[in-house]
């Protein structure tokens, strides 16, 4: 799976710079999204990204955002688009 950020709605304004294998996306100067290759990684609160990690092999702690968010392996993933999505919008209205 691609990520496609311009197919999340609800979203206001950002910004996005690609540096080697990774864009990252801004909102206010602060990045809320990271597009790796095959993963993306959004911001959460600890309880959230706790759940999620415990229920899905396919999250992991993020490597950006370290414990204040969750990375999510785009292939096999076991979470749904929707999902995937309803995450960006937290990770926005976060930042």
């Amino acid at each position: 799976m691609v990520f496609n950020i311009s197919k999340v709605t609800g979203i206001g304004n950002y910004s996005e710079k690609t540096e080697k294998e990774r864009t990252l996306f801004y909102k206010n100067e602060k990045v809320f999204l990271v597009v790796n290759k095959n993963t993306i990684e959004v911001r959460t609160d600890g309880e959230l990204s706790r759940l999620l990690t415990e229920k899905y092999e396919s999250v992991m702690e993020s490597r950006y955002f370290g414990r204040g968010g969750i990375e999510i392996v785009l292939a096999g993933h076991q979470l749904e688009t929707d999902e995937l999505y309803d995450l960006v919008r937290l990770s926005y209205n976060l930042s």
